[in-house]
């Protein structure tokens, strides 16, 4: 049983960019219930513990890992372009980005993931009704707004969520041919582009990973996802059609689009 306040979130909208009149424009953080936040970080460390040791988490992922951070995921990158530029090759990145990703994480999915990753019994149980009956509303200079259910993704500014998420992520890079670095949800994909069938890999990959977005339910922000060539040769990226804007909004048209 979890009880019905820590459940309970008020939240504060913190401002990211463009227009300051539009909600999507703002990071939704969640405060929660102090003791909460005791017991999931109890919960959180115990899971932690538990993924480490048996090598559950993918390598590719820096965030919220211990003797891992934002300057290792940097590194890591730096070192392998320009080991490629060293040798005379060209790297290509593709910058992707999740469409609300701590927000869209169905639950029934979550479950299924954490089941795979061998948390099962009580905890499972535990989490899943921590999940279930969420309800936050808007607070903003003191004054709030009603009482809303949430019904979908992991709370941001709790302890817990972000692990959660990890989890639900773990196995996006199954499959790939190309390195593939995380940063919690920022996700790129970079490997060496020579010619052309070079670039046909790459195309693969990328349908791989919409392929995935599609099944768990994680789609991909077209706008936000940006390609980088790295060398002194032309780009030897395939042409692909631009998607539409209703493609684009239901993730697909994820192509490697040329940018010579």
């Amino acid at each position: 049983m979890v009880p019905q306040d820590w459940k309970c979130a008020n939240i504060t909208p913190i401002y990211k960019k463009g227009s300051r009149s539009r909600a999507e424009n703002y990071r939704s953080v969640s405060l929660t219930s102090q003791i909460s936040k005791v017991f999931e970080t109890l919960i959180r460390d115990a899971m932690v513990q538990y993924l480490e040791t048996n090598s559950i988490t993918s390598d590719s992922q820096h965030e919220f890992r211990k003797g891992r951070s934002c300057l290792t995921n940097i590194l890591t990158f730096l070192d392998r372009v320009t080991g490629r530029a060293d040798s005379g090759e060209d790297v290509d990145v593709i910058f992707m980005d999740f469409a609300k990703a701590f927000d869209k994480v169905p639950h029934i999915r979550l479950n299924r993931k954490l089941q795979s990753h061998g948390i099962s019994g009580k905890l499972l149980n535990w989490i899943s009704e921590w999940l279930v009956g969420r309800v936050q509303r808007v607070c903003i200079n003191g004054v709030y707004s009603g009482w809303h259910l949430v019904t979908s993704g992991v709370p941001q500014g709790s302890v817990l969520g972000p692990v959660l998420f990890l989890i639900y992520i773990n196995d996006i890079d199954h499959g790939l041919s190309n390195w593939i670095l995380k940063f919690a949800d920022d996700t790129k994909i970079f490997g060496v582009v020579t010619n052309i069938e070079d670039s046909r890999v790459m195309q693969d990959d990328l349908n791989k990973l919409l392929k995935w977005s599609e099944e768990w339910q994680m789609l991909f922000n077209n706008d936000k996802c940006k390609v980088m060539h790295f060398g002194k040769k032309q780009s030897f990226q395939l042409l692909f059609e631009e998607p539409s804007a209703n493609q684009c909004h239901s993730g697909k048209g994820l192509g490697y689009s040329d940018h010579r």
